[in-house]
């Protein structure tokens, strides 16, 4: 039998940049389509899920675990072909990249960055070796070979010593134990503040939301839990991450499965989540709490349906206050819960519905037979 497909186990440096496309590049839809289907690859999701959640092709997905499988984060950006032909050989183009990505101060140049203007200058001038370029044609050649211009930015890779066994213990229960299997994690925090978003609009006239300068609403932080083989989110607002708010929400996972049977649920290192408290009442309640490494909650399986909440209940909105804020985020998830497209969730809900027309095609014979006699 065939495995499934699924990426790679992701470094910290991939699963942090993932998570960004999804939560705050607004600039190319493709590009956050495509890191959402890696990062809910990672998080224990089957290419049927993923293609529902991202409205896709099943191949389309397959395709983008492959590239990234054989490339890396390469393949989150779409590659455009057409143009003239090359003029210039690889090795002269290998030269060109080499010089671009090189700081201009190692090469005897006053200046701590390029522009196109200087490096390509800088080409026609190189001692035994001169370039003739364009700066447009520069400008394509950089783009095509992956070369941006963008900010300098920092970086974390997870100095968590047990970060390989935490990971293989999270993909040994996606594999093994799905339907035990929970997620949570805080989603926040969440102002009473306008925030932009994309509508559909005739051309030239977006909506306009009002702009706020006295935020005296404070902010809250959503609970979010997730049922991985269910594909079920459900939450509540706190005002604050605590302790006693992480047992609330841990509490109604476990009712989750009353049958009083081992669970496993996923999360961060938080210090409100692994409180003494916490730990006695999993111990007591047959709960296995699974740690995610440190800087790495990209492996949360939650944090891919974070994404569309922000999406559809934050994004383009003005909310009053933290009640009507509320009570938007849980209509969502209220229209999640009847329009899931999970497979094993749509199977129940045939069964369900077979069911019920089955009880009433009964009840009605039995009425006629009754009518007959």
């Amino acid at each position: 039998m065939a495995q499934p497909v699924r990426v790679r186990r992701l470094t910290g440096q991939e699963g942090q940049k993932l998570q960004q496309i999804v939560r705050r590049d607004g600039t190319s839809s493709v590009r956050c389509r495509r890191a959402m289907m890696l990062l809910a690859s990672a998080g224990g999701n089957r290419v049927p899920v993923i293609a529902q959640l991202v409205q896709a092709d099943e191949d389309t997905v397959r395709d983008v675990i492959h590239r990234f499988n054989e490339g890396g984060l390469a393949c989150v950006d779409p590659q455009w072909a057409g143009g003239r032909p090359r003029l210039l050989d690889p090795d002269d183009e290998d030269f060109v990249i080499q010089t671009a990505t090189t700081r201009p101060a190692k090469l005897g140049q006053p200046f701590t960055r390029w522009s196109i203007r200087k490096l390509a200058s800088y080409l026609r001038k190189v001692h035994g070796r001169i370039i003739r370029i364009g700066r447009e044609a520069l400008r394509c050649l950089l783009q095509r070979r992956g070369i941006t211009f963008q900010r300098t930015k920092t970086w974390k890779e997870s100095p968590d010593p047990e970060r390989d066994a935490k990971l293989e213990r999270i993909e040994h229960v996606l594999e093994h134990f799905p339907d035990r299997l929970f997620a949570f994690d805080e989603f926040g925090p969440l102002g009473i503040r306008l925030t932009a978003g994309s509508c559909w609009a005739k051309q030239g006239k977006p909506d306009r939301l009002p702009a706020t300068y006295s935020r005296t609403h404070g902010v809250t932080y959503f609970h979010g839990c997730y049922s991985v083989s269910d594909d079920r989110l459900w939450g509540v607002n706190r005002r604050r991450k605590s302790t006693a708010n992480t047992l609330a929400a841990l509490k109604s996972i476990r009712a989750a499965r009353p049958d009083g049977a081992p669970i496993y649920i996923i999360l961060d290192n938080l210090s409100a989540h692994t409180g003494a408290d916490i730990r006695r009442w999993a111990k007591k309640n047959k709960v296995e709490l699974c740690s995610a490494p440190t800087y790495a909650s990209w492996a949360n399986p939650i944090e891919a349906h974070f994404g569309p909440l922000r999406q559809f209940t934050l994004a383009n909105s003005h909310h009053c206050s933290h009640p009507a804020q509320t009570r938007a985020l849980h209509a969502y998830l209220r229209w999640r819960s009847a329009n899931a497209r999970h497979p094993d969730v749509l199977a129940a809900q045939r069964k369900e519905r077979a069911r019920i027309r089955s009880e009433k095609g009964i009840r009605w014979g039995g009425r006629l037979l009754a009518a007959v006699a």
